[in-house]
């Protein structure tokens, strides 16, 4: 997570860099409902993943101390670069099986609903993936790569896939396209069209790929997004879809080979039918809402807002500050996840979006009160003070441009 918060400064003057760009060639790659989803998707997966940090690390360094085959393994340039095949090869495995799978399918989903195809889908990530994802990396402790090791590697891997979620660039030199994975292979392993789905489940590299049968080339202009769209913008239903449907198809399967199916079959299948929806380009449209224009910039606001406030408290998180407040990182965890689904109710034009910012308003100061107690800072009274008068205006904003909102309808 140290690298991952690190680099989120990068990620965010590439996002800003590549929305100039879009703004000047009004190419239309981003919308701003589009772009708040992906960016709170992306918070709330930092966020929760900060749970599972103890099972994921600590399972594998559990293996690498007491179970490892090979004692020392020096950290040579060329075992760096072995492992980080190594790391790269399990990563295309995993991410292949859940694509081809759909109990796990719906831990990835999240990733590919959206309809746009920018820098801020790289940070679109979903909430549950974590919690099986390092299972495949273990076969590297038991090989005896260290822990620390294993970390850079998988960061590197990790980072290195942010660039390739971009329709700006649109081809590499042969050379680099036939062994990395690169923004034209993405975008292919991101499109709905028949010709691409399930294609290009490298991370780093492509050649795994073409070794085992799924690479596709870039032939046709791809459409983004699933064959059954969220039509959503809130990031906790978002999470959530595709094991709704699921659930029915599961309990409405008759038998127990028709349940254990719903398993292990590909997304979409059902004792009945394939339920995949066919493949219209024609007659596809995206999910898109509008709301007054004057609170696309309170919603601006907000996001940047939300993001400060995460980026500080996984920064905490990382320096262990909460190692024996489990009771805190899981009362800011859920004010981070009602802050982004408040926020989605306003994209949504919600009936009940009002009354669930005003509370957002309510909570979120008292939040950072509680977290500047704990830190003892000596800037506890300016911040809280500073926190009140947002939320102040905020309400007043709300309540003066409501009318505008209800004439935007």
């Amino acid at each position: 997570m140290k690298y991952i918060l690190y680099a989120i400064p990068a990620f965010f003057m590439m996002i800003s860099l590549e929305v100039l760009i879009d703004k000047l060639k009004k190419t239309g790659y981003y919308r701003l409902n589009d772009t708040v989803t992906n960016l709170s998707l992306g918070i709330g997966s930092q966020i929760t993943s900060i749970f599972l940090k103890v099972l994921t690390l600590g399972t594998y360094h559990y293996i690498y101390t007491n179970y490892r085959l090979i004692e020392h393994i020096p950290n040579t340039w060329y075992l760096f670069i072995l492992l980080f095949l190594g790391v790269d090869f399990f990563y295309y495995w995993f991410h292949r099986l859940t694509h081809e799978i759909g109990v796990l399918w719906g831990a990835h989903v999240v990733h590919h609903q959206s309809e746009e195809y920018n820098f801020s889908v790289a940070l679109r990530q979903s909430w549950s993936q974590a919690a099986f994802s390092w299972l495949f990396y273990l076969p590297l402790a038991f090989i005896g790569f260290s822990t620390e090791t294993f970390i850079v590697v998988a960061a590197i891997q990790l980072l290195y896939q942010f660039w390739i979620h971009t329709k700006l660039i649109n081809r590499m030199p042969a050379a680099f396209e036939y062994i990395f994975n690169t923004p034209s292979h993405h975008r292919v392993h991101h499109g709905q069209n028949p010709l691409y789905i399930d294609r290009n489940h490298g991370g780093t590299l492509i050649v795994f790929d073409r070794i085992f049968g799924t690479f596709q080339e870039e032939l046709e202009e791809v459409v983004y997004g699933i064959t059954k769209p969220a039509n959503s913008w809130n990031p906790l239903w978002l999470n959530i879809d595709y094991y709704y449907d699921w659930w029915h198809t599961f309990r409405g399967a008759k038998g127990i080979s028709n349940k254990l199916k719903v398993f292990y079959k590909a997304p979409g299948w059902s004792p009945e039918t394939d339920t995949i929806a066919m493949f219209d380009r024609e007659n596809i449209k995206k999910f898109d809402t509008s709301i007054a224009p004057i609170f696309n910039y309170y919603i601006i606001f907000n996001v940047v807002l939300l993001l400060v406030f995460s980026s500080f408290f996984l920064k905490l998180s990382e320096e262990n500050f909460f190692k024996e407040l489990l009771f805190v990182r899981v009362l800011i965890c859920l004010v981070v996840i009602y802050f982004t689904v408040s926020l989605s109710a306003i994209l949504e034009r919600k009936n009940w979006a009002f009354f669930m910012e005003i509370g957002r308003l309510i909570i979120f100061p008292m939040s950072i009160a509680c977290l500047l107690q704990l830190l003892q800072s000596a800037f506890f009274l300016p911040i809280v003070f500073f926190s009140v008068i947002i939320s102040i205006l905020s309400f007043a904003f709300l309540v003066v441009n409501n009318r505008a909102a209800k004439r935007h309808d």
